[in-house]
């Protein structure tokens, strides 16, 4: 039964409640990226010299503009830095986010949230949920490569409530053991992809670092080419190591032979990142006489939850 009494205290304005509702023709409006309503994910580069030298800082890698986010954002839903700590001196990061994910570029310190801490050095990865500061403390002149997902969360309005995992910390020296099986392994070479992906026991489904975030640590051997694939999450690549030869093509159809029409070709240098849009194929080619080395952080955790992720490999 309608309760009159608890209506009688409410003022009623039908324009506040529809001045917000629009009503669009279907065929003009489901593809707003195809109408020029949205922007696509913009190819871009971002070079060790942000971070190699200087005061201790976070280097945001910024593309908010273009994307039409509100806060700092280098994809829709992700937000990738580079970090500098002098030695002594620490930096408290607190972002309103699901997962921090963290790549130690060089140096070595003292990572803490709450009443977790652990020693980091050269090459480590790490895991810290958001919702509560963490700090890094500087040991010896520490660079840091930093991914987390804070523009997801302001896109949605919502905050941390439940850490869905605890802080994690993957060494160097295993990571590095990890990668030299896969790699050494029969059949390797013949692999669209030679690289781990780091996971979490909490998240069995998707095999991911975190449940939102995917960290995958990938080799090119030397005189090799791993064949164009793609996926639906943006990757944010970055380099630790490669010689002069080292690269990718980047684009949005294949040919007839499983070649990249009209490519755009991303040249690599050590400590840089560069972003590959969702749903464009991607190849890695490595001409030089050595190993090249790359760590995609991708929004891919969630993408395969959600059953979404669609990765598919040229033949």
């Amino acid at each position: 039964m309608l309760d009159r009494t608890a209506l009688s205290t409410l003022e009623l304005d039908a324009s506040a409640t529809t001045e917000d509702a629009q009503y669009f023709e279907y065929t003009s409006s489901a593809n707003p990226i195809g109408a020029k309503l949205i922007s696509r994910i913009p190819y871009r580069s971002f070079p060790a010299s942000l971070y190699n030298s200087g005061p201790t800082r976070v280097v945001p890698l910024d593309l908010s503009a273009e994307l039409g986010c509100e806060s700092p954002a280098t994809g829709p839903g992700l937000s990738a830095n580079f970090v500098r700590v002098l030695t002594g001196e620490k930096v408290a990061l607190k972002p309103n986010a699901t997962s921090m994910v963290f790549y130690v570029i060089e140096g070595s310190g003292i990572a803490s949230q709450g009443k977790s801490a652990f020693q980091f050095g050269k090459g480590d990865f790490f895991t810290f949920p958001g919702g509560e500061s963490m700090t890094l403390t500087a040991e010896s002149t520490a660079r840091l490569y930093y991914v987390n997902d804070a523009p997801l969360l302001t896109y949605l309005g919502a905050s941390v409530q439940t850490p869905r995992f605890k802080p994690t910390h993957y060494p160097a020296a295993r990571a590095e053991e990890e990668l030299k099986k896969v790699s050494s392994a029969a059949g390797a070479s013949q692999r669209n992809r030679v690289s781990i992906l780091l996971g979490n026991a909490n998240f069995p489904q998707t095999r991911t670092v975190t449940h939102v975030l995917w960290a995958m640590f990938g080799v090119v051997a030397a005189k090799t080419i791993q064949k164009p694939h793609r996926h639906q999450s943006i990757a944010l690549d970055f380099i630790s190591d490669c010689k002069p030869g080292c690269y990718t093509l980047v684009g949005t159809e294949l040919d007839e032979n499983g070649n990249i029409l009209n490519p755009q070709r991303v040249d690599w240098e050590p400590g840089m990142v560069f972003v590959t849009p969702p749903g464009y194929w991607h190849a890695h080619f490595n001409e030089s006489d050595e190993n090249g080395y790359l760590i995609p952080i991708q929004d891919a955790g969630l993408q395969t939850y959600l059953r979404a992720l669609d990765i598919r490999f040229a033949h």
